[in-house]
C-alpha cells in the first residue's frame, strides 16, 4: 500500500473498551428499567451519531433530554476508562510503523482533554503528530475534525490511510478522501462493517503496510 500516513480511530481500534463501554451504559439502562445490553447485541446497535444509538436501546429522548444519559454515561466511563488497555498487538505495530517512517494521528469521536489524558495514561503519546478529539461529550461526528486535520498537516489524502473500526470511520475517511481499512475487534460487528465495501480485518496484526 502506497501510504506516507495513517490516521488512527482511538476507541475500539486502539484503545480496548467495548467491555466498559457497554457495562457504563448498562448502569443507565438498569437504573431506567430498560432492557440491558449484551456485547453481542451492543456491537450490532452502537452507532454514530450516539444520540441514534441511545433511541434504539430504549431510552425515551422525548421526555429526557438527551444530554442528561449522555453525561452520566461519559462519567461511568471515564472512571473506568483508567483502567483499560490497548489491544495487544498496539505497542508493537505503532513501534514499526514509526521506525518505517510513517506519520501517525488519532482522529476520535472522544473529547479532546480526556483523549489526551488516556492515550498519555496508555504510553504512548510519543507515536503521533497530532491527536484530534472533539469539543464535548456528544460524539456526533468526526468529519469536520477529519477535514480540519488533513489542511493542518499538510497530508495528502490519497496518501493517508485511515484505521477504524466503525462504519462511521469509513464515512470520515471517504469525506476527506482517504482509504480506509477496519478493523472487526471494536465497537461494531464484522458483518455490519462489511456493508461500506471497505477492507474489514479480524484484527491490527492482520494490517501489511510493506
Amino acid at each position: 500500500m502506497k501510504f506516507d500516513s495513517i490516521i488512527w480511530d482511538w476507541n475500539g481500534t486502539l484503545l480496548n473498551d467495548v467491555r466498559i463501554a457497554v457495562d457504563s451504559i448498562n448502569h443507565l439502562l438498569h437504573d431506567r428499567d430498560l432492557e440491558l445490553l449484551t456485547i453481542e447485541r451492543y456491537l450490532e446497535v452502537f452507532t454514530f451519531p450516539v444520540q441514534d444509538y441511545y433511541e434504539l436501546i430504549g431510552f425515551d429522548l422525548k421526555t429526557e433530554p438527551f444530554e442528561i444519559p449522555a453525561f452520566q454515561f461519559i462519567s461511568i466511563y471515564n472512571t473506568a476508562v483508567k483502567d483499560c488497555g490497548l489491544h495487544d498487538e498496539v505497542v508493537p505495530l505503532l513501534s514499526r510503523l514509526r521506525n518505517l517512517g510513517y506519520r501517525q494521528f488519532i482522529l476520535s469521536a472522544m473529547e479532546q482533554q480526556v483523549l489526551e489524558k488516556t492515550v498519555t495514561d496508555n504510553d504512548i503519546h510519543h507515536f503521533f503528530e497530532d491527536l484530534c478529539g472533539l469539543s464535548d461529550n456528544f460524539a456526533v461526528s468526526k468529519v469536520a475534525n477529519g477535514k480540519s486535520l488533513i489542511n493542518k498537516r499538510g497530508l495528502d489524502p490519497e496518501r493517508t490511510l485511515m484505521v477504524g473500526d466503525t462504519i462511521h470511520d469509513y464515512e470520515v475517511a471517504q469525506a476527506i478522501g482517504c482509504k480506509c481499512v477496519l478493523i472487526a475487534k471494536g465497537h461494531q460487528s464484522k458483518e455490519r462493517l462489511l456493508t461500506t465495501g471497505a477492507h474489514v480485518l479480524d484484527g491490527l496484526d492482520e494490517i501489511e503496510f510493506l
